[in-house]
């Protein structure tokens, strides 16, 4: 079964079961099924869960009592009708038609009579629907995390919603080690891949359109990466230095410790941690790609509050703690986030986060440099867990990241997604006295 909108809907119910967003697509769809189609799927999908809330709100004035979550995937084919009206303004008889065909093909041919009622129903009554909704709906975040990001950043949570919403662009870093920008630029436009220079990273490049990664010009040879340039700027600020230890305490999937590689490959020791060992096993994929896995460089799969234990080396002059969090910075490339987290899950994260702080601190000799970084805009896990560290780590101090780029907070900095076009990060820098 091929159909567009079927697959879709089958992935939609996955994520509205608990499943991510990410892991459902890449399981959901048949190597048969063609790029193009496959460029449509990745639209609906990734369109419903980002409109998830005013969808929700249109479908329920339409329903009349809910499906059961054996239906998810009918339900789903309804968000997609419904997003095609509202948001790809799609010819209504193709909506239409196509979706009920997409329930047939799910062999659910009891649901093509509601689905085309529904989306009829919609049809006539759009204005009106449309302007019943409440306001808040139309931000399309829960309200929980509405309530923070207004708590944290009056001036500024209207700006991070929207840019939330908005489809992230593609972002290159270059690997300085086999080629420059500007060296890269033209196998860029001979591809007719239209580009700019990130003008927050020296090694970003982002693209005017998204394309397939093994369409990029020299990406095989490892010559170029997908990263985005907020999370380009941890390499830079570790202040790399040539016969340094390096500690990557959670690697993977390996983008910040394969930069950390290219910026500075005269490094006495490289080590990369993560705990999970299918992650792990990307970081080795990317830095076979990248050419960068040499004598010094170490991966382990291990949990970073119990490396300490086993490590048989020296301390480290440099760590980057990027840490595990809410990562309602990146909603815009995973809107699921959306869906799936909760709010008592951001003081288990802080907590989490303080652990691996004061578990990574040994490791790390005196003068050395520890880089906090999340991809959160909440400072409950960012300045917040970094305030209460500094507290009761008496060698700690803040190394501070004196930039243009991002917002100075009480310690640390914090870049937003509306002010760079990159994703929202905190980056806050410590050194051991």
């Amino acid at each position: 079964m091929n159909n567009p909108r079927a697959l879709a809907a089958q992935i939609i119910a996955r994520v509205l079961g608990g499943d991510s967003l990410t892991e459902a697509f890449a399981e959901g769809i048949p190597n048969t099924v063609e790029s193009r189609d496959r460029g449509f799927i990745q639209e609906l999908c990734y369109g419903v869960i980002r409109w998830y809330e005013p969808l929700r709100q249109v479908c329920s004035y339409l329903l009349k009592k809910p499906l059961n979550a054996n239906d998810r995937d009918i339900y789903g084919l309804l968000l997609i009708g419904l997003y095609q009206f509202i948001y790809l303004k799609t010819a209504a008889h193709a909506a239409v038609h196509e979706t009920v065909q997409a329930a047939k093909d799910l062999k659910k041919n009891w649901a093509a009579a509601l689905i085309n009622g529904v989306l009829r129903s919609f049809q006539r009554q759009q204005t009106g629907l449309l302007k019943k909704l409440p306001k808040e709906a139309h931000y399309a975040h829960p309200r929980w995390l509405m309530k923070k990001l207004r708590q944290a950043w009056p001036k500024d949570w209207q700006g991070i919603i929207e840019a939330n919403n908005q489809a992230p662009p593609m972002s290159l870093r270059i690997n300085r080690l086999k080629i420059s920008r500007d060296d890269y630029l033209p196998k860029l436009q001979a591809k007719a891949l239209e580009a700019t220079l990130s003008a927050l990273s020296d090694v970003g490049i982002i693209l005017n359109e998204t394309c397939n990664v093994y369409g990029l010009p020299g990406f095989s040879e490892g010559e170029v990466s997908i990263q985005d340039t907020a999370a380009q700027l941890a390499a830079f600020l570790l202040m790399l230095e040539p016969k340094q230890s390096v500690l990557d305490a959670c690697a993977a999937p390996g983008g910040k410790f394969a930069h950390i590689l290219e910026t500075q490959p005269d490094l006495q020791t490289a080590v990369a941690l993560d705990q999970d060992k299918t992650r792990l096993s990307k970081v080795e994929e990317n830095l076979s790609r990248l050419r960068l896995m040499r004598d010094g460089v170490k991966l382990v799969c291990i949990k970073a509050q119990t490396f300490k234990a086993s490590w048989q080396g020296e301390q480290f002059d440099r760590i980057l703690l990027d840490a595990p969090c809410s990562g309602t910075g990146v909603i815009r490339r995973h809107p699921d986030i959306k869906l799936l987290r909760r709010e008592e899950d951001i003081d288990k994260l802080a907590q989490q986060q303080l652990e691996l702080l004061f578990s990574l601190w040994p490791l790390l000799k005196p003068g050395g440099i520890l880089l906090y970084a999340t991809c959160s805009v909440l400072p409950e896990e960012n300045q917040s867990v970094l305030q209460r560290f500094l507290l009761q780590q008496s060698d700690a101090h803040e190394h501070m990241i004196d930039e243009k780029w991002g917002t100075a907070c009480e310690v640390g900095r914090q870049i937003f997604p509306q002010i760079h076009g990159t994703d929202g990060f905190y980056y806050a820098r410590l050194q051991k006295k």
